[in-house]
């Protein structure tokens, strides 16, 4: 299975997270899956490649020409594929992804993760989605599904569109045992014409 996983590329972070990550990788690696990321050789990025690749798993990092420049590329990674820009980087890796999990991370991981939640809320695909909420990092964010819930911006069925793990191994747990279903799609009002 080809695990996508979006993460920090901050070095600055505390090691906590890194912990997380190093597991997470290990477990995509020891269990012959294939981590897809973003293919960078810094924070949590570089450290899931480099444990999956350690675990004996294999890895694809997808990343755009843009960073190639800055020299951030991984030498770790089995596979690079270099994009023309971050639209296209995040369109491949979610066409040949088969799950998402989204670890701590800062504006490129809320946006990469909640992007394809939209697309699952609309049909477009129905992977599972995890969030490892390591140290209680996306707390606030769940606080603001929540609200979104009760002021009925979103529909309360849409809390199936992710999963929210305390540790990578409930992750991997998650998306090993997932299976595939349909959300509904209806608006809660549709205008007349």
């Amino acid at each position: 299975m080809n695990i996508c996983v979006f993460c920090s590329s901050s070095n600055a972070i505390n090691p906590v997270y890194f912990e997380a990550t190093q597991q997470l990788g290990k477990l995509i690696g020891q269990g012959g899956h294939t981590l897809v990321n973003g293919g960078a050789n810094v924070g949590l990025m570089e450290a899931a490649t480099v444990a999956a690749v350690e675990a004996g798993g294999k890895t694809i990092g997808i990343i755009p020409e843009k960073m190639i420049e800055r020299s951030l590329t991984s030498d770790n990674a089995h596979e690079v594929i270099i994009t023309p820009d971050m639209m296209t980087r995040k369109e491949k890796m979610r066409e040949i992804s088969d799950a998402f999990i989204a670890l701590p991370g800062g504006f490129g991981t809320l946006e990469e993760i909640l992007e394809v939640m939209t697309l699952r809320q609309l049909s477009y695909h129905t992977k599972p989605i995890v969030f490892v909420n390591t140290n209680n990092f996306f707390d606030h964010l769940f606080k603001q599904f929540e609200l979104s819930y009760v002021e009925l911006f979103a529909k309360d069925i849409y809390r199936k569109l992710y999963y929210v793990a305390e540790t990578p191994h409930e992750a991997l747990n998650y998306i090993t045992n997932y299976k595939a279903f349909e959300l509904d799609t209806k608006w809660f009002k549709v205008p007349e014409r």
